[in-house]
């Protein structure tokens, strides 16, 4: 694979003493904790795509509209989410190959090149949601002009860039961070919100999607929540990280990545859940429903919670639009390699890619509606890399030992149909249908 491992230096680059620590691991020799640590990493970077700034602007749409009725929208979108990305690990470790690869191998040329095509408008998407985010966070912190604060975005940008080629280690514990400050803001953030407990479970557990808007948004939280990106990455930062021997070796990592998996994406969830609860209590309930975009809800948190809770929530913002843009380049890079071999320099793509959300910027759209906008376009992307992920990591030829369960099977298919319906109704209403029993 030494064509891929070219692509991303700090995520295959070899670092002795994890694969040290591994390999202890496997053999039983580290045991507990110790045992876990050298395996946890790819799926913390995987999930800080999960509260990107795509996921505060619907989330906090859902919650001052609608209250907490789309909480399980949320909850399951994470639970899709932790699945998925389990999947992805899997076939990382049993194939060494990513899944972009695992398409260029297995599909005809035409295929990776529509594919390829599909998932470079998910990118752009993606990055236009996550720069712009940054951005925002930055204006509401230092109150600077948008345009200005994206100029500072890039830079910081290009320079988190230059730090994390040193080494992957590096790379998780960074991003990992990143996901920890954003989920202690709003640990700060629910304290002071004092939501209701008993709503957030009920609604939590039971479904309703209450008008017509609420499915635009239901879909926008999917989109922002099962990220098609990270799909393809995850599968490449467990590629060649600990390379099993046999199939029983490859069992026993895979063990390892899944608890890696149910703790970062169960963090990504309470983080999510936090975001809409939070935006429910504070907005909806207070006869500040309106609040559709991030700059209200800043300036609407002053007078209601205080100023320092207007800026945890600002903090919050900048740590995620920065670091799940890093995570965008990188996602981008894996899917242009895998699908054409093409392959360019990471900072001219970062370049690239900064363009769309600049030129958002520059002629005046409006970022709270772009973002979501964005996440509803990375729905319709999604089944793509989920059907994909589900033939691979079916196949026993394939797989091998780690081939999906039965249980696994089902879940995964539920998943895409889920996916899939959601869209086709809002496809429907899109074009004027009104669906019964619900107001508009």
């Amino acid at each position: 694979m030494a064509e891929f491992s070219n692509t991303i230096d700090p995520m295959t680059r070899p670092h002795p003493k994890l694969q040290l620590a591994a390999r202890e691991a496997i053999s039983g020799s580290r045991r507990g904790l110790r045992g876990v640590l050298p395996f946890i990493g790819p799926a913390f970077i995987a999930s800080i795509a999960y509260i990107d700034p795509g996921n505060f602007a619907t989330n906090i749409s859902g919650g001052a509209e609608f209250g907490y009725a789309l909480l399980w929208v949320v909850l399951l979108a994470n639970l899709m989410a932790m699945l998925i990305q389990g999947l992805s690990a899997k076939l990382g470790i049993a194939t060494g190959k990513n899944l972009a690869e695992m398409c260029r191998a297995r599909f005809p040329a035409w295929v990776c090149y529509v594919l390829w095509i599909t998932q470079e408008v998910t990118a752009m998407a993606t990055d236009l949601a996550e720069f712009l985010g940054a951005s925002i966070g930055i204006t509401l912190l230092f109150h600077l002009p948008l345009l200005v604060s994206a100029a500072v975005t890039g830079v910081a940008v290009f320079v988190i860039l230059g730090v994390t080629q040193r080494g992957f280690r590096g790379l998780e514990i960074g991003i990992g961070g990143a996901a920890g400050v954003i989920a202690l803001c709003y640990v700060v953030e629910t304290i002071l919100a004092k939501p209701d407990w008993g709503q957030v479970v009920v609604h939590s557990l039971v479904p309703s999607l209450p008008g017509n808007d609420a499915v635009l948004l239901a879909v926008g939280i999917i989109g922002a929540t099962v990220m098609p990106h990270v799909i393809y990455l995850h599968s490449a930062l467990t590629q060649e990280r600990v390379v099993p021997k046999d199939e029983s070796d490859a069992r026993r990592i895979f063990h390892f990545e899944r608890i890696d998996v149910i703790v970062a994406m169960a963090l990504a969830g309470v983080v999510n859940m936090a975001m809409l609860f939070m935006a429910a209590r504070v907005f909806h309930f207070t006869g500040h429903s309106d609040v559709a975009d991030i700059g209200t809800a800043y300036k609407t948190l002053i007078p209601l919670l205080g100023g320092g809770s207007a800026i945890v929530f600002a903090i919050s913002l900048f740590a995620s639009g920065i670091s799940s843009s890093h995570v965008g380049t990188m996602a981008g890079q894996v899917v242009m390699q895998g699908f054409v071999g093409f392959r360019v320099p990471v900072v001219l793509r970062r370049l690239a890619t900064m363009i769309p959300a600049i030129l958002a910027i520059a002629i005046g759209l409006d970022p709270t509606r772009t973002l979501i906008i964005s996440q509803v376009v990375l729905s319709f992307t999604l089944p793509i890399p989920v059907i994909t992920l589900i033939m691979f990591t079916r196949n026993r030829g394939v797989m091998g030992s780690l081939v999906n369960r039965r249980l696994t099977n089902v879940a995964a298919t539920a998943c895409a149909g889920v996916i899939l319906i959601l869209n086709v109704v809002l496809l429907y209403q899109t074009f004027g249908g009104q669906i019964p029993g619900m107001g508009s």
